[in-house]
C-alpha cells in the first residue's frame, strides 16, 4: 500500500526495498556527500532529513556543509518523479533555499550519471510504488 512521502511508514517500506534490492551503486562524487534537507509543508508537517552518500535517511546530521529547505510538493517532485525541472524552477524562484556549500549540490546534480544510473533507477522506480 502505498505511502504518504516521508511520513515513519514511508520510511519503514524504504528499508524494506533497499533490504531487498540492495543499497544501489553510488556514484564517485556522491560517496562522500552529506547534505541536510527540511521539508516543508507536508501532510504530516516539516520533516528533516538528509541525503547521504545517495540515500535518504531519517533526520539532519552533524556538521553537514549544505542545507535545503524545500517545499513538500518541490522535494516529491525530484526525489520520487525524478523531475530536475522541477528542482530548477524551484530554485530560480526562490521556493528552494540554499545555507552552506552550494557546490555540494553541484556535486549531487552531477553524480546521477554513469554506470550507477542503472541501480539507481530501480531503486528510484520502487519508491515511486510506494509512494502515494
Amino acid at each position: 500500500m502505498p505511502e504518504t512521502f516521508l511520513s515513519d511508514a514511508w520510511f519503514d517500506e524504504v528499508e524494506k526495498v533497499r533490504a531487498e534490492l540492495g543499497d544501489p551503486e553510488v556514484p564517485a562524487a556522491m560517496k562522500d556527500l552529506t547534505i541536510n534537507i527540511v521539508v516543508t509543508g507536508g501532510p504530516d508537517g516539516d520533516r528533516e532529513i538528509r541525503m547521504e552518500a545517495g540515500s535518504f535517511e531519517r533526520g539532519l546530521a552533524d556538521g553537514a556543509p549544505t542545507k535545503l529547505t524545500v517545499p513538500f510538493d518541490v522535494a516529491k517532485a525530484i526525489f520520487i518523479d525524478g523531475n530536475q525541472s522541477a528542482a530548477m524552477q524551484a530554485f530560480m524562484s526562490g521556493q528552494i533555499k540554499v545555507e552552506g556549500d552550494m557546490s555540494k549540490l553541484m556535486a549531487m546534480q552531477a553524480g546521477g550519471a554513469g554506470p550507477a544510473a542503472a541501480s539507481a533507477e530501480a531503486l528510484q522506480a520502487r519508491l515511486k510504488e510506494i509512494t502515494a
